[in-house]
């Protein structure tokens, strides 16, 4: 069993095209080389801005490269809940927002021929109690109605032509989500930057960021570069000047394993349809086929940083998970089992904005696939001036009380919503 993710280590590194040494001046610095930093650069690249992106690790490397890979609609929240919290207008907007996203993340594929296996199978969320499918069957409604006429409920006795378990009890059917391999989808739009004429270098921590006459000056350990403006994209980032950042945003671990490659007979009756499954529970599970016909399954196993020693016991708290729901894999061997941390935010919606003359997008709470695309394109045409096109314009973010960067409260809270898939 390999401790690294499947989708790194099953696509090839980025390489950049250019040499060229950090030193002088450009137009936009992006802080960050995942997903929306990513994005951001391909975005500003093609609008003909001289862009360098600065990444502490590798492309990829963190939260982008280390998820289930799946491009979903949809919000994570209850959407009567959401309705009922900020108005059924906003959270239309919202909603929209991210069925944008998915869109995005289609047409970048096919314009820069990203070969990622990108699919749009749907995703199904499952409920883990009686009560969680009128839930869902509330939500529905309200979603045919008003902005997604395409959703459709699933009963418990359909269940079985969806998805080979009789663990849950029906679900709710979102028809324009996608699944992809997001290692390749990461490393193919720095590639598709960097051919628009975006700088990237690699392994450049920002240290440091001063405002000079002409803009920023960021420093790195391998030089630095004035940027008329900059853009944080840096996600959970522990690197540099980023403490007003770190009292908003909670690292949460995510945990993740991979099956062996399932046979055809096993594919065809664990997932016909090759759905991207969540369940309702507040420890979520979910789970999805691979391009190679594994089974990939995650969920917030521990409530833990992540590192080799956490990763490894969280991958036996999923394996158990996986045969719960799956009582035929007992014996299938996992080939990967890896951690990633997922930057929450205390209401678990995205940020982005301006703050002090530099621009960031950021905490998208395990839900950033296609938000965070989405997210770097824009942040691209607010730098231009088009401050409207921010779907989290006028969201507020307070710091979280007692928190200063370390999440010290996790075990805590990992407690609490056990108790609460206990009691609901």
């Amino acid at each position: 069993m390999k401790l690294t993710s499947y989708w790194l280590d099953t696509s090839e590194p980025f390489r950049s095209g250019s040499d060229r040494s950090l030193a002088g001046q450009c137009d936009v610095a992006v802080v960050g080389g995942g997903l929306t930093g990513s994005s951001a650069a391909l975005a500003l690249a093609k609008k003909g801005a001289n862009v360098v992106l600065l990444e502490a690790d590798t492309i990829g490397n963190a939260a982008s490269g280390r998820n289930g890979g799946m491009c979903n609609n949809g919000f994570a929240q209850n959407y009567a809940e959401m309705s009922a919290r900020i108005g059924r207008g906003g959270a239309n907007t919202l909603y929209k927002a991210f069925d944008s996203g998915v869109s995005l993340v289609e047409k970048i594929v096919k314009e820069e021929e990203i070969d990622c296996s990108f699919a749009r199978y749907g995703k199904l969320k499952i409920a883990a109690k009686p009560e969680h499918y009128d839930m869902l069957a509330r939500s529905q409604e309200l979603l045919a109605a008003t902005v997604d006429p395409e959703t459709r409920m699933v009963s418990r006795e359909e269940l079985r032509d969806e998805v080979g378990t009789d663990r849950y009890y029906g679900g709710l059917l979102y028809p324009k989500s996608a699944g992809m391999h997001v290692g390749r989808f990461v490393r193919g739009l720095a590639t598709a930057a960097d051919r628009h004429g975006a700088q990237i270098h690699e392994r450049s921590p920002v240290m440091g960021i001063r405002r000079v006459q002409n803009g920023h000056e960021v420093q790195t350990p391998n030089g630095k570069i004035t940027a008329r403006q900059v853009l944080l994209a840096s996600g959970i980032s522990q690197v540099g000047p980023l403490g007003w950042i770190r009292r908003r945003i909670v690292p949460v671990g995510a945990f993740l394993i991979v099956t062996e490659p399932l046979s055809q007979q096993d594919v065809a009756r664990l997932m016909p349809t090759g759905r991207m499954v969540v369940d309702t529970r507040n420890l979520v599970v979910y789970w999805r086929l691979t391009p190679d016909n594994r089974l990939l399954f995650g969920g917030r196993a521990r409530f833990a940083v992540s590192n080799p020693q956490s990763d490894e016991k969280s991958g036996r708290i999923l394996k158990a998970a996986m045969v719960d729901v799956f009582p035929e894999l007992a014996n299938t061997r996992i080939d990967y089992c890896w951690g990633g941390m997922v930057d929450m935010t205390r209401d678990r919606l995205p940020r982005a904005g301006q703050r002090d003359g530099i621009y960031y997008s950021m905490g998208y709470s395990g839900h950033g696939t296609q938000m965070s695309t989405l997210m770097g394109s824009i942040m691209a045409e607010v730098m231009d001036g088009n401050v409207e096109l921010n779907p989290w314009k006028d969201f507020d973010w307070p710091a979280i009380p007692g928190h200063f960067g370390r999440p010290w409260f996790l075990p805590i809270l990992g407690a609490y919503f056990r108790m609460k898939d206990i009691l609901r």
